[in-house]
C-alpha cells in the first residue's frame, strides 16, 4: 500500500510483484457510511494489464500444477493462519469499504480462514480413486487435474469470504486463479492476495485485476488461455459471461440471484422464528443471497409474528459499521439505496402496510451515507413485484396463508431456487419441506444463511448454473478427470 495525500493507494499482485496500471490510471473507494469519504484507491487496469496477468498465469498454472498437493496444502493453511494474525486491521478495512458492522466483518475474516484451512486439509485426502477393470492383470484408476488458469469474478457483498470460497479449492486444486473483485470493495480482496503472497504462494500462481468492468471485461473472459469461470452476482451480468464463454473451451460455475422464504407454521415458536428471520432479513442490511426476503406464514398466528418482526426492525440502530453500539449498517453504494429505496416506494405506492421502517433516514449522522430503515411490508400479495424481485436490501415482505400446502406452493412459485426454511415443531411438516421445496438448500428452525464451508453450496433455478460451491464439489468443479488403465 502506498499514499497520495491522505487517500493509501493499494496495488495489484501480478507476477508477484505489486503493481499499478500501465497507464497509471486509479478509481476511487467511498465510504458508504459516509459517501464523501474516499476509503483508498486502487488501479484502474486495462486490456495491456489483462494480458500481462495472462502471461503470469499461464506461467504459475505450470509451475503450481507440478507442485504437489501437501506443499500447495501447506501454503494456504499458512494464508489461513496470517488471515486470523492479521483479522483486526482487515476487518476494519473491509467495514470501511463496504459498510457491514465490524462484528460482522470479523465473522467474514474467520469464515475466508475456515476455506483456506479446509481446502489445506484436503491436500491429504484422495486424489483419484481406483476402478475395476474386467481384463485380467489390469489396473485403473483416474487422477484429478487442474485446469490451468481459472478466473473468479466477485460480488461487493462479501468482499473477502467470496474470492476464498474461490479462490481456496481452485489453489488446492493446483490451478492458477485471477481475481476480479467488485469495484466497489476491491480493498479487502488485496489484503487476501497478500496473506497468500506472504505464505509463500509462488510468483503468477494468483494475480489480482481491479478496473472497471468497461474496459477489463472483454479481455478478461476472451482470452484464449481462460478455462473456467467462477462468477457470483446479478442474472444479467451472469447470462452475459455465459453468452460470451459460449462454444469456448471454458468451464462456467455461477451463483446469481435468490429471493429466500420462510415458512412459519401455526405450532412454531414464534418468538425464536421472530428472532431467526429478523437476523437473516437485517444482518448485513440484507444484502446477501442467502438473506430471507419473504414470509410466509399461516393466517391464525400472522398478526402476531408480524408484531414481533415490526418490534425487532425498531430496535435495530443504524450507522456506521465503525461505531460500536450500530446493529445495522448502510448499503454499499448511492445506487444500491436509491434501487432499495424505489422498490419500497412503488410498493407502498401499490397498496402495500410498511409496519416497520419504509424511509431514507434524514438524521444529520446518517445523511450523507447510504442507509435505508429495516422495513416490514404487510397486505402483500403473491404477484408484487416485491414478492418475486430482488430487492437485495432490509426489506421483508410478509403473505398469510391458509395453510402449509398453500405455503409451499407460494415458496416454489419462484423463478429462484437458492435457499429456504422453515419454522414448525412438526416434525412431518419439517421433513415434507425438505423434500418438496425447490431450492438448493433447506433450513428448518434456522435461518437460510449460515452454510459452513464443507457445505455443498448453490440453488436451483435462475439461482445458478446448478454447480455447487463448498465442499468437495466445491474442489471437483476446478479439476478435470483422468482415467488410467495399467496391464501389469
Amino acid at each position: 500500500m502506498t499514499h497520495t495525500g491522505t487517500v493509501p493507494r493499494s496495488l495489484n499482485l501480478v507476477g508477484g510483484e505489486w503493481r499499478a496500471s500501465n497507464d497509471d490510471g486509479w478509481m476511487e473507494v467511498r465510504d458508504p457510511a459516509d459517501h464523501r469519504s474516499v476509503v483508498g484507491e486502487v488501479p484502474a487496469m486495462g486490456a495491456h494489464d489483462v494480458a500481462e496477468v495472462y502471461d503470469a498465469a499461464v506461467d504459475g498454472a505450470a509451475r503450481w500444477a507440478a507442485t504437489s498437493p501437501i506443499a500447495r496444502g501447506r501454503t494456504l493453511l499458512r494464508a489461513a493462519q496470517l488471515l486470523r494474525e492479521r483479522a483486526e486491521p482487515i476487518a476494519a478495512e473491509l467495514t470501511r469499504e463496504m459498510g457491514k458492522t465490524l462484528a460482522e466483518a470479523r465473522g467474514e475474516v474467520g469464515k475466508s480462514a475456515d476455506f483456506f484451512e479446509y481446502c489445506g486439509g484436503l491436500a491429504r485426502a484422495s486424489q483419484g480413486e481406483q476402478l475395476a477393470d474386467e481384463r485380467p492383470g489390469v489396473r485403473a484408476w483416474t487422477i484429478r487435474e487442474p485446469l490451468g488458469v481459472v478466473l473468479a469474478i466477485c460480488p461487493w457483498n462479501d468482499p473477502l469470504l467470496t474470492p476464498a470460497r474461490k479462490v481456496a479449492p481452485a489453489l488446492i486444486a493446483g490451478n492458477a486463479v485471477i481475481l476480479k473483485p467488485a469495484s466497489y470493495t476491491p480493498l479487502v480482496s488485496l489484503h487476501l492476495a497478500r496473506a497468500l503472497a506472504d505464505a509463500g504462494l509462488p510468483s503468477g500462481v494468483l494475480s489480482t485485476v481491479t478496473g472497471r468492468a468497461a474496459a477489463v471485461s472483454g479481455p478478461l473472459l476472451e482470452h484464449e488461455a481462460l478455462r473456467a469461470v467462477s462468477f457470483t452476482g446479478s442474472n444479467e451480468v451472469g447470462a452475459q459471461i455465459s453468452h460470451a464463454l459460449a462454444g469456448r473451451r471454458a468451464k462456467i460455475l455461477s451463483e446469481l440471484g435468490g429471493k429466500n422464504a420462510a415458512i412459519v407454521l401455526e405450532d412454531a415458536e414464534l418468538e425464536r422464528a421472530a428472532d431467526t428471520i429478523a437476523t437473516a432479513a437485517f444482518a448485513q442490511a440484507g444484502q446477501r443471497c442467502t438473506a430471507i426476503s419473504r414470509v410466509v406464514v399461516e393466517r391464525a398466528v400472522a398478526d402476531s409474528l408480524i408484531a414481533l418482526l415490526t418490534e425487532r426492525a425498531g430496535a435495530l440502530v443504524l450507522g456506521p459499521g465503525l461505531a460500536p453500539d450500530t446493529t445495522m449498517g448502510p448499503l454499499v453504494s448511492p445506487e444500491q439505496q436509491r434501487s432499495v429505496s424505489s422498490f419500497i416506494e412503488r410498493a407502498i405506492s401499490g397498496g402495500v402496510d410498511a409496519v416497520a421502517g419504509g424511509r431514507t433516514p434524514q438524521s444529520d449522522h446518517l445523511a450523507h451515507g447510504c442507509f435505508v430503515e429495516p422495513t416490514v411490508l404487510r397486505e402483500v400479495t403473491a404477484e408484487m413485484e416485491v414478492w418475486r424481485e430482488e430487492i437485495f436490501g432490509p426489506v421483508l415482505a410478509v403473505l398469510a396463508v391458509a395453510d402449509l400446502d398453500e405455503a409451499i406452493n407460494v415458496v416454489n412459485d419462484s423463478p429462484y431456487g437458492l435457499s429456504a426454511s422453515i419454522f414448525t415443531t412438526r416434525l412431518n411438516a419439517a421433513m415434507r419441506f425438505a423434500d418438496e421445496a425447490e431450492v438448493g438448500q433447506v433450513a428448518i428452525n434456522l435461518p437460510t444463511s449460515g452454510w459452513d464451508v464443507h457445505m455443498p453450496f448453490g440453488g436451483y433455478k435462475q439461482s445458478g448454473s446448478g454447480l455447487k460451491e463448498q465442499g468437495t464439489d466445491g474442489v471437483a468443479f476446478y479439476t478435470r478427470t483422468k482415467t488410467v488403465a495399467l496391464a501389469t
